[in-house]
């Protein structure tokens, strides 16, 4: 069986169609021949640099075509790329370049005075490359960007590449510091692969791929339009590349439903990756609002993870744009393939149901299997190919990558309930779970309760403290603009839905949830807010 680097792959993509467009931001096109030569001037720059085998380098930038070149060139040497969270604090960013032992740090002026202010306290960055976004001249500690990729070398790091050579991907999870979750190339690209739009076969290796290219053309345009320092947008835009396509980005830092509906029809986008209801809501508002404002009809795929894809927002993206599927993909960063929901005109798929991949468990906490139709909870385990573990964390790592039967499973943390016909209802992490009156309660099947009520346009559902019940459910909740809506019909409104123990006892409206742009909620902030508003 073939073993496989993305770097392998890319050149070969770049010599089979060198003048095809390999990214596209707005009015900025790069051929896949300008990706390669690029990518070797970065890599020639870093090993002059000194940085070797398997070396960290931190990617702190905005999504654009610098974002995945300096993916693609730490590849390309045998070195080992770092996401990096923008809306991180001097803190966290000490923390995370500390924690993961970067030794490079690529980052967009904007970020200059956040570098600055950590500089002396990640010692083990040695280089740091300035990517000028017009905000911020580049400092005499940095490289330019334009400057380091016209490094004369062929880009090949005397050590060689190997299927062993990493990605890390730091993610918050849920509680404590940011953990890098560590993906060996080979596995990465073996899981993604199969749940592409153009499978390449695994004995083939590389002549399969060659065959594959010349035979059948240029792959899809897909646009993330998710940030790519998060696994939802990275790994389907290097599942993209690898496969001979065009990774189109949004040209705004912010997201816009407007510019992602004109940027589909500008660039023919094919497939569109969006964060569940936080993105797939505003758009359908726009779409809603004039129907015949754009050209949707390149789109024959939007695919969606990292959030709650309701069904009424489903339905209404189908009605406007029957010919497409819409793709539900349940994974998370140290568990990809945990299950997939396809919805179509046709057939359009319940909020949070999934079937399950084939190598999924569901295990109760005595360590059985949950029979279907039970009603039992269990937490869901992915086998096959997996992360090798949290980097520097072995606690974490033998916590959640675990043998059974033989097989070593991811366990995140997933809980979920097994229908009769075997496939699972997602009811959230556990570690967000709610304990009331020893109840559980988890907090993302309240959430999907109060955002059917056509007046809500997102909720937050969290516990705080109780004397009584040891924790109590409370909510925030965003209503649609002009909407009113009284704290006690919403509350009733859930138990119509619900078992009444689930139901928030207490319920504040806010004029926004605050997500972050990935689409994720910030638990933590909204347990601190309700504690704080709640107590008084």
């Amino acid at each position: 069986m073939t073993s496989w680097n993305y770097a392998d792959i890319f050149d070969l993509v770049a010599e089979i169609q060198p003048d095809r467009t390999a990214v596209k931001q707005g009015e900025r096109s790069t051929s896949w021949s300008d990706f390669d030569s690029t990518t070797r001037g970065l890599g020639s720059w870093m090993l002059e640099a000194g940085v070797q085998h398997q070396d960290k380098v931190a990617v702190y930038l905005y999504n654009s075509p610098e974002y995945l070149m300096s993916v693609a060139a730490a590849f390309r040497i045998g070195c080992v790329p770092v996401n990096t969270n923008y809306r991180y604090g001097n803190d966290e960013l000490a923390y995370l370049w500390e924690n993961a032992d970067a030794t490079v740090v690529v980052f967009h002026g904007t970020f200059t005075s956040q570098v600055e202010a950590v500089r002396a306290r990640t010692p083990k960055v040695h280089s740091f490359l300035f990517v000028d976004d017009n905000t911020s001249p580049c400092p005499e500690w940095a490289t330019p960007w334009g400057e380091a990729v016209q490094s004369k070398g062929s880009g090949v790091a005397p050590w060689g590449r190997s299927p062993d050579d990493l990605l890390m991907l730091y993610t918050g999870g849920t509680t404590g510091m940011p953990k890098g979750v560590m993906w060996r190339q080979d596995d990465l690209f073996s899981r993604l692969n199969p749940a592409g739009f153009r499978k390449y076969d695994q004995e083939g290796g590389l002549d399969g791929v060659r065959a594959e290219l010349e035979a059948n053309g240029h792959g899809v345009t897909l646009l993330p339009a998710c940030p790519l320092m998060h696994g939802t947008g990275l790994f389907t835009a290097l599942e993209c590349l690898s496969e001979g396509g065009t990774v189109s980005l949004l040209p705004s830092r912010h997201f816009s439903a407007d510019e992602l509906a004109a940027t589909i029809e500008s660039d023919n986008v094919n497939v569109a990756v969006i964060v569940g209801d936080p993105f797939g809501r505003p758009l359908l508002r726009v779409l809603e609002s004039d129907p015949s404002r754009y050209d949707l009809s390149s789109l024959f795929a939007m695919m969606s993870s990292g959030a709650m894809w309701s069904e009424e927002i489903k339905q209404g993206l189908l009605a406007l744009h029957p010919t497409m599927m819409l793709i539900d993909a349940f994974s998370s960063s140290e568990a990809l393939g945990m299950g997939s929901s396809v919805s179509t005109a046709k057939d359009t798929k319940a909020t949070a149901a999934f079937s399950l991949g084939p190598t999924v468990i569901v295990l109760t906490e005595d360590g059985r299997r949950v029979e279907p139709g039970s009603d039992e909870i269990g937490v869901i385990g992915v086998g096959g190919r997996n992360p090798l573990g949290y980097y520097k964390d072995e606690a974490k790592s033998a916590a959640t990558f675990k043998t059974i039967d033989g097989v070593r499973y991811s366990i995140p943390g997933d809980f979920a309930k097994v229908r009769e016909d075997g496939s699972i209802q997602l009811l959230g992490r556990g570690s967000q779970c709610i304990n009331t009156a020893g109840e559980k309660v988890f907090p993302e099947e309240v959430e999907e309760a109060l955002k059917t009520h056509p007046l809500v346009a997102d909720a937050c559902v969290v516990g705080i403290p109780d004397e009584q019940y040891g924790e109590r459910v409370v909510a925030a909740v965003e209503l649609h603009q002009q909407g009113t809506c009284s704290e006690p019909e919403l509350i009733e409104f859930v138990k119509t839905r619900l078992a009444h123990y689930k139901a928030p006892r207490q319920l504040r409206l806010v004029d926004t949830i605050g997500r972050s742009p990935s689409g994720k909620m910030d638990y933590g902030r909204h347990k601190r807010e309700a504690a704080e508003v709640f107590s008084n």
